[in-house]
């Protein structure tokens, strides 16, 4: 590798970053052979710069447990093949039986996010079984701090104080003793989401069904348990919903749009939310300046349900976020370049740089990696690749280079294991 040499930065432009978030209690279904409404694709202008992905009620059985220990769970692999040729990387993931968190970011993104948590809350059985609880990725992007939480609560109409107190449990295991993180209530955003399980009171299931028959939504508000908490909690009120002008995604007869046909026929309700929270600015004193304007704001672009989706008896809710941001960190720790031209059958030298204050480790290393494209007419024989940096100190990719080909050299035959060229 070439010499080290420190860089100069340069004054940070504020930029725009469109975030997709899914929630989706999939009640052990397998993916369904389309989600291109789900996650957008099916809209030409919508730049997405990351998805953030929460499922609950996933396939926990223990055939399926043992089966997604040793490989990818169908649904991550499902959303890896279909953002991968968008040039999304999945970044972080966890899961806690049946509660899978997933993070994606378009990889010009990569070094400048920062995984510096993952943390399962369990809330069922007294705090013991991870059927009810949270996950929660807690990262740095731009040099702001983010915290992901996906949850799914108690279920049924007559649980609501037990709904609002595993809602505070979550919120108050996500501390992040011995590390230098802030808590979760300094954090400048937090994105909360999942199967809430809160329901509407009062009002007959009649009346409920004729409401969302007419679209008279609004008239259902007012009994939302949701909005009713946050009208007596200030700290649930500090958390931001878009309105609810989608129908209850819940409960409806598995494969159908039919709202339950059952005996018990329960009561359509709004159980699947999307919640943020911005971190409170400081107030002006009056004997002082006022503080100056935010740099860092979230906008709701969007928030629905997707009715087309029948394999769950819960529909998916989707919103999509721009945050306008003025980075913190504008220069990545790592700038590398490929050296010279780069043959399959020559010494492939790599040139790069750091910042002075990067902890580079001797655990550091440097990966190749095939660009992969949804164009038909890419030639396979010139392919296109990236260089990333990990850190293995900061446990994150910490640079990458610019795309660039690899020629063929005349050795650029089939090896024993059918690959003609390096790839992931």
């Amino acid at each position: 590798m070439a010499a080290e040499s420190p860089r100069k930065t340069t004054e940070p432009r504020s930029k725009t970053l469109s975030i997709h978030v899914v929630t989706w209690n999939v009640a052990s279904a397998a993916p369904p052979l389309d989600l291109s409404d789900l996650l957008q694709l099916n809209k030409d202008n919508l730049n997405l710069d990351m998805y953030v992905i929460g499922l609950q009620e996933m396939n926990c059985g223990i055939m399926s447990l043992l089966s997604d220990t040793a490989f990818e769970d169908p649904w991550s692999s499902f959303f890896m093949d279909v953002l991968s040729p968008l040039s999304f990387v999945k970044v972080s993931s966890v899961r806690m039986q049946g509660l899978l968190l997933l993070f994606f970011a378009k990889h010009q993104h990569l070094p400048f996010v920062q995984i510096l948590s993952t943390k399962s809350t369990p809330t069922g059985l007294f705090g013991y079984w991870g059927n009810k609880g949270g996950v929660n990725i807690c990262l740095k992007l731009y040099g702001y701090y983010i915290s992901i939480v996906n949850c799914h609560l108690p279920p049924h109409m007559a649980n609501n104080d037990q709904r609002l107190e595993h809602f505070d449990r979550i919120l108050e295991m996500q501390n992040f003793e011995g590390q230098d993180i802030p808590n979760i209530l300094d954090h400048d955003l937090i994105l909360w989401f999942g199967d809430m399980n809160f329901r509407i009171d009062d009002f007959g299931l009649h009346f409920v069904r004729e409401s969302i028959k007419n679209r008279r939504y609004s008239d259902l508000w007012e009994k939302d348990q949701l909005s009713i908490a946050k009208r007596h909690d200030p700290l649930l009120r500090e958390f931001q919903e878009g309105p609810l002008l989608f129908p209850p995604t819940y409960k409806f007869d598995k494969n159908s749009n039919n709202y339950d046909t059952s005996e018990k026929k329960r009561k359509p309700a709004w159980t699947d939310r999307i919640l943020w929270r911005l971190k409170r600015q400081p107030q002006a004193n009056p004997q002082t300046q006022r503080p100056p304007a935010p740099n860092f704001f979230l906008s709701l672009r969007s928030y629905v349900s997707h009715m087309m989706y029948c394999v769950s008896d819960h529909k998916p809710v989707t919103s999509t976020f721009d945050l306008e941001l003025k980075p913190l960190v504008s220069t990545p720790p790592i700038t590398l370049m490929p050296e010279g031209l780069w043959t399959m059958e020559n010494v492939m030298l790599i040139s790069y740089s750091l910042t002075p204050d990067f902890p580079s480790s001797p655990w550091d290393w440097i990966g190749l990696y095939k660009v992969y494209f949804n164009i038909s007419d890419i030639p396979e024989t010139e392919g296109q690749f990236l260089l990333c940096y990990y850190s293995n100190n900061l446990h994150s990719v910490v640079g990458i280079s610019k795309p660039f080909k690899i020629q063929p050299g005349s050795s650029l035959a089939e090896d024993p294991l059918g690959e003609s060229q390096p790839h992931i």
